[in-house]
């Protein structure tokens, strides 16, 4: 078959495969229009999840004539002024939007200029004040003729893809793609505080998002309203800028997370995007804190010189490539660790979710005359003193005040006035209580004392005065020896004795006390769970997760009220003391209020 040119309104229809796959894809094209056009407010109505109906109506700088007929043609567009790709700083550039709908579904516009013009020469032409409305069906331009609107745009979208009835096989239910839509409004309501936004439809819940102020404190009731506010109450802000990056928002604590990413939010310029090198630098910001296969929940806005970023890499604009991505990575690596850092002992606070597992059955019918309660005695498994452990320095018990007290500053997580069950500390602060897992807050506080002792170069160790010997299975022992460089500097020192046997000559000094045996098929477990992606630094830092643990105060260890005030203090210390190395919350803090609500006081 010879070689044919296509026709343009072919080459629209695959462009549309690309550009607009799916209903959410048309909503996010045109709203960004709408952005780009100065809107303060976007109003959105989908029906039967946007294949039936997309509605979307404006009040930016709208369209004359000349402009609305031009906007249907193929790489028309107002964004690029000057031609250059390496400067974009708008939403749309391509020009590909409105005729690639055009081509595969009925596509309406109506559009009135905004009286003055935004700066914008008038051409003197009769009609440049009223409104005027186009139609393209299927490619098929319809005369322009007057219309009637205020100042602004409306699109609407009918019969998507009903002139390529292949391309709706694709497509899946009503409710899925309305969610998409949502998703995609959710997105840029973010971006966008100070622009009021609506959404409507059927198999979704709307929104109607009033305009916020375009400063911080807009942007946080943007993201509560977005995001909701207990992450509001369980994320920390952060700010960071270096080498011309600018990076802000808030991101959750290590022990607010999900099962999903579907509440990650990145924006570059603006721009929302799902890049893979932001959400790497996630990954690795939060890889010691969170336990695989859970996910943070974060809103995070990087500006930088357009220059330095190509958006112009993916038909969606969903992707960006960055001039120096290590810098971009290493800025926001270090901005979130600094952020979760600051808050250190701070957990999420979920009191409703503690309060639900406590409460009580309605309350039982009065005693009957005569009979009497029993006395309360003291539980066996609650202890106030008990013999020194090992693990963490003792500290001298501190005078207790009451919170009402004006002379003695009560620390955040109080003073320790009970063991329970030899696993949790009961403390008393100021505002409440705090429930502390014992071994969970050691062995965050031990890992954190290895990690630094590695970085400075200062990790104890010690020798062993007769090797010992260790059978493994060969699986292992080879893993063990083939990492024995890599383990050295973390003082476990081995070498192979054989197939199946290693020699271990020297151990972390805190772990003297531990079983060589066991320490090692443990850390042959760990080396084992290495994807072989992971960085050095990283793969050091799990096998010290693997140590912490061995070294690490027991559940059913009685320990002495000095101790659990030490313990306490080291976590106010601490970073990042609110989680265990699996991500687990380490305390839980409940208000007088919380307390009052349990008594039903409240």
């Amino acid at each position: 078959m010879p070689i044919q040119r296509l026709s343009p309104l072919l080459i629209d229809q695959i462009a549309a495969g690309e550009v607009i796959e799916r209903p959410a894809a048309a909503v996010k094209e045109l709203v960004e229009n709408a952005i780009d056009a100065q809107a303060r407010r976007i109003d959105v109505v989908i029906e039967k999840g946007g294949r039936r109906l997309i509605r979307i109506s404006d009040d930016g700088t709208g369209m004359g004539p000349d402009d609305l007929a031009l906007a249907i043609e193929r790489h028309a567009t107002s964004k690029l002024p000057d031609g250059r790709l390496d400067q974009i700083a708008t939403l749309g550039f391509r020009g590909e939007a409105l005729p690639s709908i055009g081509a595969v579904a009925r596509l309406t516009i109506t559009s009135r200029l905004r009286q003055p013009a935004s700066g914008r020469a008038s051409s003197g032409a009769s009609g440049e004040n009223m409104a005027h409305l186009i139609r393209v069906d299927a490619g098929r331009v319809e005369p322009l003729r007057p219309a009637s609107l205020s100042a602004g745009t409306r699109v609407e979208v009918e019969d998507l893809f009903h002139a390529t009835p292949a391309r709706l096989k694709f497509l899946k239910g009503d409710r899925a793609e309305a969610q998409a839509v949502a998703q995609v409004m959710r997105r840029l309501a973010l971006a966008e505080p100070d622009v009021a936004f609506s959404l409507a439809g059927d198999h979704l819940t709307g929104f109607d998002l009033p305009a916020e102020s375009a400063d911080e404190a807009g942007r946080t009731r943007r993201m509560g309203a977005i995001l909701g506010r207990e992450f509001i109450e369980n994320s920390t802000a952060l700010l960071a800028e270096r080498d011309g990056l600018s990076l802000s928002g808030r991101v959750s604590l290590p022990t607010w997370h999900r099962a999903s990413a579907f509440d990650q939010y990145f924006f570059v310029n603006g721009r929302p995007v799902r890049d893979k090198v932001l959400i790497g630098a996630l990954r690795a910001a939060y890889s010691d804190t969170i336990v695989s296969g859970r996910h943070p929940s974060v809103a995070l806005f990087l500006s930088l010189d357009p220059g330095l970023v190509d958006a112009n890499v993916h038909p969606g604009k969903l992707e960006v490539r960055f001039r120096d991505a290590e810098a971009v990575r290493g800025l926001i690596v270090r901005a979130i660790r600094d952020a979760l850092s600051r808050e250190g002992h701070r957990a999420a606070s979920r009191p409703a979710a503690v309060l639900e597992r406590f409460r009580l059955p309605e309350m039982a019918a009065p005693a009957l005359p005569g009979m009497g309660y029993r006395p309360f005695e003291h539980s066996p498994n609650i202890t106030a003193a008990a013999p020194v452990s090992r693990g963490f320095a003792e500290a001298p018990q501190v005078p207790y005040a009451s919170p009402s007290s004006e002379t003695t500053a009560i620390p955040p997580l109080g003073f320790a006035r009970a063991q329970l069950h030899e696993t949790y500390i009961l403390a008393e602060t100021a505002e409440g209580v705090v429930l502390v897992d014992q071994h969970a807050a050691h062995e965050r506080l031990v890992y954190e004392r290895l990690k630094r002792a590695r970085s400075e170069g200062a990790m104890a160790r010690q020798m062993l005065l007769i090797p010992a010997v260790v059978t493994l299975d060969p699986a292992s022992a080879e893993r063990l020896v083939a990492a024995a460089s890599l383990l050295e500097p973390l003082g476990l020192s081995l070498e192979a004795f054989g197939p199946e046997t290693i020699l271990i000559r020297e151990v972390p000094g805190l772990l003297a006390h531990v079983d060589p045996a066991k320490l090692a098929r443990e850390t042959a477990d760990t080396l084992a769970e290495w994807g072989g992606t992971e960085g050095l630094e990283a793969r050091m830092d799990l096998v010290l997760k693997t140590f912490a643990c061995h070294h690490s105060v027991r559940a059913g260890r009685k320990l002495k009220v000095e101790e659990m005030d030490a313990l306490l203090r080291e976590m106010e210390a601490t970073p990042a003391s609110a989680q265990c190395n699996h991500g687990r919350p380490t305390s839980i803090h409940l208000s007088r209020a919380d307390l009052e609500r349990l008594f039903g006081r409240g």
